[in-house]
């Protein structure tokens, strides 16, 4: 750990046995970014793309009315209190998802486009014995905002990788939304123990750093002399601040302790539940924004993709009475009670992206919140699930992006627009180079 009396760097670690951590953006860290310059630091912009499957219920998705007026629909209402930092798209599309002659498959397709803007191998068409595809905006962001972080992207997944239910041959692209290179998809994790110790933990294989885990309690008990140290050179103000931040962190190794102890009594009863996944939806999606948020907030990466479902996720919601599995829902056949249901399932994926939200509106980072500086796009590659259309997707942002995105709006495009309009936008204003075009765009987003 590096501590000088002027300042502290911004990349200064606590380190102790298996264990590195970050630290938050600290008081004491500023004067060393901008000492230079004798201006208030830069502050860091995050992006996130959280993706949801299989189409939306739009006529209770798009608000009635445009503009900074807008009355937020029913699947959106849990947004209501975050007005001011949420922008609503609608109109856009992604024609690339469609079959062009290919057949079956659109939910696959539909998690293939939605970061690349390119159309899934074909086959029959080009004879390609392998997979095809682009790298995704989010990779091509991490080259450029990873640069000074030790993760330069985190790939999370609320269901486990399948096989079982997909609608084509390829339906491994249903299992991630993030490709490193045309041909490399990168995996997406679904257990918070791992993710944990993906931030956290310092080398070694993961059976060693379990082993380390048990041994000292938790990580935080092994760096408690730096802790000690330190606190010694920090005011009151940054002393409250790196309080809050370990605790925050104890707390979420105490869930993922918690987890992996009831997936041990229920072993036996079930044998194929993993042991580092919660009980429920909830609270593994909760864990999940929460680690997100500490990943955040150290600076450890600026980039995070999120699976909150998969295409023709099975999943059920009987917590809030839908006991059909989430994909049959969406093929409701216009069936009131179907169509219910599925609306239910939106609003309650809604809802989770409210608390995550709330969680970076309250977490300090420099002078505002990390919600103020992140660019976080929410939505999925299929329209109306029901038709398996890729045409008025759901789509929404949130956040400030550093004062480069202005909430409180719906934006309202010509049916068909190009999605990747978008995407080029959202590079653009966390200023991350990009090529003249992404995916099919033909222009930058206007109004954004």
């Amino acid at each position: 750990m590096i501590i000088t009396k002027k300042s502290l760097p911004r990349r200064t670690f606590l380190r102790g046995m298996g264990v590195t951590m970050a630290l938050p953006l600290l008081d004491a860290m500023v004067p060393a970014l901008s000492a230079l310059a004798q201006t208030p630091a830069k502050p860091v912009r995050r992006l996130g793309f959280i993706y949801i499957p299989n189409g939306t219920i739009q006529n209770m998705w798009v608000p009635a009315t445009t503009g900074a007026g807008f009355e937020f629909s029913p699947i959106l209402s849990p947004l209501a209190s975050l007005r001011d930092r949420i922008v609503v798209l609608s109109g856009l599309a992604h024609s690339q998802a469609d079959s062009l002659g290919d057949g079956n498959g659109d939910h696959a397709r539909a998690t293939a486009v939605w970061l690349t803007g390119v159309h899934a191998y074909d086959r029959d068409r080009t004879g390609v014995a392998g997979v095809q595809l682009s790298t995704t905006v989010d990779q091509i962001a991490a080259r450029e905002l990873g640069k000074d972080t030790r993760l330069p992207s985190l790939e999370l997944s609320l269901e486990k990788p399948t096989q079982i239910g997909c609608d084509s041959e390829d339906c491994f692209f249903s299992n991630t939304i993030s490709w490193r290179s045309a041909t490399t998809p990168l995996p997406m994790e679904a257990h918070p123990r791992v993710v944990f110790e993906r931030l956290f933990g310092d080398g070694g294989t993961p059976a060693q750093r379990l082993a380390q885990a048990r041994k000292t309690g938790t990580i935080l008990d092994s760096v408690t002399k730096e802790v000690a140290g330190l606190e010694k050179t920090l005011g009151s103000s940054d002393r409250t601040k790196l309080g809050e931040y370990l605790e925050a962190v104890r707390e979420l190794e105490q869930r993922v302790q918690i987890a992996e102890q009831r997936g041990a009594e229920s072993e036996l009863s079930l044998p194929d539940r993993p042991s580092d996944i919660p009980e429920t939806f909830e609270e593994h999606a909760k864990l999940m924004f929460d680690l997100q948020v500490v990943a955040y907030q150290a600076d450890i990466t600026r980039v995070v993709t999120m699976l909150l479902a998969r295409e023709t996720s099975t999943l059920t919601y009987e917590n809030i009475g839908v006991p059909e599995q989430h994909h049959s829902c969406s093929h409701h056949i216009n069936n009131p009670k179907l169509i219910a249901r599925k609306a239910k399932i939106d609003q309650y994926h809604v809802q989770l992206l409210g608390y995550y939200l709330k969680r970076l509106r309250d977490t300090a980072d420099g002078d505002g919140s990390l919600l103020d500086h992140s660019l976080i796009l929410y939505g999925g590659g299929l329209g109306n699930g029901n038709l398996h259309d890729h045409v008025n997707l759901p789509c929404l942002l949130a956040g400030g992006a550093a004062g480069q995105l202005k909430g409180g709006r719906h934006l309202a495009y010509p049916e068909r627009t190009p999605m990747t309009n978008l995407l080029l936008t959202m590079m653009d204003k966390v200023g991350v180079p990009t090529p003249e075009k992404i995916g099919d765009s033909t222009t930058h987003l206007s109004g954004v």
